[in-house]
């Protein structure tokens, strides 16, 4: 579409050029031969619509859009001055929709410190999942989805909280020894 409007711009560009050194009388004869070959047209087509490419809609729209109703309504065209002014209508939503349109597709990312705090809750809290840390989340009145949370930790590399616990069955056992057995030097009483 935007090769034929191009196109069409240029060729009427040097049409206007080609204009500019003839008389008033030679354009006035022109445009009488263009209005009376418009009427042969629509006695032919009859009640058929002409059908304008989405070029020639866009290059009449920014044409005409600027005259007046009245003015539109006294010249003889092959569309009703109301559909050039819906054209033109078209041209500019078409234009808004494209300059409207979100430079990346999908959700946005989330923002960086709430991932920050995702990832330092998961480090601090190795034994916390991602159900958790999203429980935490909302307890600091900060509304995400589990399913983000989830997503952040996988993209940073971080194991599900039970791969994560890096606690041994002998780890527990040190730990714990003083609450299991007591210190040699107490020994109970025989």
């Amino acid at each position: 579409m935007l090769l034929r409007l191009a196109y069409l711009g240029v060729t009427n560009a040097f049409a206007l050029l080609r204009l500019l050194p003839t008389s008033d009388r030679d354009k006035d004869t022109e445009i009488l031969a263009l209005r009376h070959q418009i009427m042969v047209l629509e006695r032919q087509l009859g009640d058929a619509r002409p059908r304008f490419a989405l070029g020639d809609r866009a290059f009449l729209a920014a044409m005409l859009h600027r005259l007046p109703a009245a003015t539109l309504r006294r010249l003889r065209l092959l569309v009703r001055p109301d559909t050039v002014l819906r054209w033109h209508r078209d041209l500019l939503a078409r234009r808004h929709a494209a300059r409207s349109r979100p430079k990346r597709p999908g959700r946005p990312r989330t923002i960086r410190s709430i991932r920050l705090l995702v990832l330092r809750l998961a480090r601090e809290n190795p034994t916390w999942g991602y159900r958790r840390i999203h429980g935490e989340l909302l307890v600091l009145d900060i509304k995400i989805a589990a399913s983000t949370v989830w997503q952040i930790l996988q993209d940073a590399g971080i194991d599900p909280a039970p791969k994560r616990t890096t606690t041994t069955w002998s780890a527990f056992f040190h730990s714990q020894a003083d609450a299991c057995w007591p210190a040699t030097s107490s020994r109970p009483p025989r």
